[in-house]
């Protein structure tokens, strides 16, 4: 069963803040690899994740996602892939933003916006990322050698 929400929800959800309330610190995720951190509102009573991962043969190659109720995607941001084909059938090429639309999930993507326009390094992306989906209590991403 597939969980859907209105756009409503879906975009109160992202502009929520969220805040990782652990101590641990993470690790920039190698080739090939995936971070999960779990986040959760400032009252806890939503909880949401941050997925972080890398492609296994390109350097560039990055998805970084905000889930919501452990599996609705709010946001994705594609780094260095295919190009995306909006279900209207304009496309898009890479990089691009995937967002909730009620009715398609992630199945539409927009242009970067501006806050992201100019930046190459995987690490600061993530952190514009992070600031885009309103995670105020940000988790410690070390980078890695090879980002």
């Amino acid at each position: 069963m597939t969980l859907t929400l209105t756009q409503h929800e879906a975009d109160a959800l992202l502009a929520m803040d969220k805040f990782y309330f652990g101590t641990d610190r993470f690790d920039f995720p190698s080739l090939g690899g995936a971070l999960r951190i779990l986040l959760h509102s400032t009252d806890r009573r939503e909880e949401f994740n941050l997925d972080v991962t890398r492609g296994r043969i390109l350097l560039t190659k990055n998805t970084f996602q905000m889930r919501a109720r452990k599996t609705v995607i709010l946001a994705r941001l594609d780094l260095d892939g295919p190009p995306h084909r909006n279900p209207d059938g304009e496309e898009l090429p890479c990089p691009h933003l995937h967002l909730y639309r009620e009715g398609y999930g992630d199945k539409w993507a927009i242009m970067l916006p501006n806050a992201f326009n100019g930046i190459t390094n995987a690490s600061q992306l993530l952190d514009i990322f992070m600031d885009y989906c309103n995670i105020s209590g940000k988790p410690i991403i070390n980078q890695g050698l090879f980002i």
